[in-house]
């Protein structure tokens, strides 16, 4: 691959994420209309590995296309929750089985700060919702599947959505995000069967959760 291809390669990466990063955080809405041009501008990428990122966001379910339309942000849908719920459970659960088993010693002392930041005070919800994607990132990334990792960042990202456009009615934030100080406690001292039971339990409790607030839309 030339140097050319993987600048490219890099931009849509670039691409992707950013784009993906103002649908998840409700920059931009479901439903919204997605302006190429625009997001050109503003990220300063060129046509071709923009389209590169919105076609992978298409892929991903992300964005929809429309022959004549345009393309628009996807809209949640509440049977997608389930949906979502089914493929996270294994995803979740096996990538906590893995990091139990496979952590090293600089993994847990990660693990442990993660653990003293759960025993800070109250903190804002954007800034649980950033310790929530910080922890289960880190365990995807310590279960050393890289395969694994991207998968389960894929539909994790789905359900961190979900969690902003529920975040102003989302009373149990606080409450879910301490549910992670026993699946890291777990996964620290290599307990991989209870890693995977507390996760499994923790990603059910997301839909249960989810499926109160999200009902009414």
């Amino acid at each position: 691959m030339g140097r050319v291809e993987i600048e490219s390669v890099s931009l849509a990466e670039r691409a992707y994420r950013a784009v993906r990063d103002m649908i998840v955080s409700l920059e931009l809405r479901p439903g919204a209309v997605i302006n190429e041009r625009e997001l050109m501008e503003r990220l300063a990428i060129g046509r071709t590995p923009m389209r590169e990122g919105l076609h992978r966001l298409a892929q991903e379910k992300f964005v929809a296309v429309y022959p004549r339309r345009g393309m628009f942000v996807t809209t949640v849908e509440i049977r997608d929750l389930a949906a979502l719920c089914e493929v996270r459970l294994p995803l979740e659960g096996q990538a906590a089985r893995l990091a139990a088993a496979r952590a090293t010693e600089e993994d847990k002392d990660e693990l442990d700060e993660l653990i003293q930041q759960l025993r800070r005070p109250k903190r804002a919800p954007h800034e649980l919702m950033a310790l929530d994607e910080r922890i289960h990132r880190t365990i995807y990334r310590i279960a050393r599947n890289e395969f694994l990792e991207a998968t389960a960042e894929q539909y994790y990202v789905h359900a961190l959505r979900m969690w902003y456009l529920a975040l102003d009615r989302a009373t149990e934030l606080g409450d879910a995000v301490q549910e992670h100080h026993a699946l890291l406690q777990a996964i620290t001292s290599g307990d991989a069967r209870q890693a995977e039971k507390l996760v499994r339990a923790h990603v059910q409790n997301f839909e249960d959760a989810m499926s109160r607030v999200l009902l009414p839309l």
